[in-house]
């Protein structure tokens, strides 16, 4: 009678085991098996914040071949999160003949900027610095400039405008749906509804971080510039803003392409406008 309880604790000891191993394999999935062009959620430490911080990457369907991959950073706006671009458009489905991994990082209402009130909230260093080296460490990617791309959505436009600029020597194309790329100038007198938070990312009117965010103040024609890729809706309270953006550019000589097409600013605008964007960047990147 001993020896089978033995035995019987024994098998099942043996059965916890494996059922242990295997939830740890299942819920834990390496970069190297994710072969499916699925977004995959995960979880980093960023220096810069001094937190954790979540990002979903989109696969192509033959990463796990081997072969290293552009990279394009994809940024959401303002009251969104990290799973907007996949939840709310059809970005999997526009993405999966793309030889490109897709980075979608979570940042909060935090327009993509270290903050002037608040020291902690070092979100353009998180961005620009943390993620990418996350990102480069952790998968098969291409890591230089000719490989790499940033692009977003209204606070996330600009935010990718603003990087792109202040970081020229890293991505080869910046992308925006309907930038809010007066954010650092006016917005918070235009849009009472934002003032509250963006009085906290950038200051008072006479801040130096105002300046020093301004995406106009910032454009000069003396870098050498990613590719600009600027699109906006005809009814979209940011048309004039973007615009002026493109003027600038143009000005400035700095190769670019504007597309203007009827459309407001919400989700159906960006999902039908996304599929033309994610090709410019395919296009552009160095396979």
């Amino acid at each position: 009678m001993l020896i089978r309880r033995k035995a019987g604790v024994c098998c099942l000891m043996m059965l916890l085991n494996s059922v242990a191993a295997l939830s740890q394999k299942t819920s834990s999935p390496t970069p190297e098996s994710l072969s499916n062009a699925r977004a995959v959620d995960h979880v980093f430490r960023s220096s810069s914040l001094n937190r954790d911080m979540h990002y979903l990457i989109l696969l192509p369907h033959d990463y796990a071949g081997g072969k290293r991959f552009p990279v394009l950073y994809l940024l959401h706006g303002l009251y969104g999160d990290y799973k907007n671009w996949d939840t709310r458009t059809r970005l999997e489905a526009d993405a999966e003949s793309l030889p490109l991994l897709i980075v979608m990082p979570d940042a909060g209402d935090s327009w993509y900027t270290n903050s002037a009130t608040k020291p902690a909230d070092k979100f353009e260093d998180y961005i620009a610095k943390d993620l990418i080296s996350e990102i480069d460490g952790k998968y098969r990617t291409i890591p230089d400039k000719s490989s790499r791309a940033i692009a977003g959505l209204s606070m996330g436009g600009y935010g990718a405008v603003k990087l792109a600029l202040k970081y020229p020597e890293r991505f080869a194309f910046v992308g925006s749906l309907s930038g809010a790329f007066n954010a650092a100038q006016n917005l918070d007198d235009l849009r009472p509804d934002f003032r509250n938070k963006l009085l906290e990312v950038f200051g008072a009117a006479a801040n130096h971080t105002r300046a020093e965010n301004d995406v106009f103040l910032l454009l000069k024609d003396s870098h050498a510039y990613p590719y600009f890729y600027l699109a906006c809706g005809s009814a979209d309270f940011f048309l004039d803003t973007n615009r002026a953006l493109a003027a600038h550019l143009s000005r400035q000589k700095i190769p670019y392409e504007y597309h203007e097409t009827q459309g407001g600013h919400d989700w159906h605008y960006w999902d039908s406008a996304l599929d033309s964007m994610l090709k410019a960047v395919s296009r552009t990147l160095a396979p």
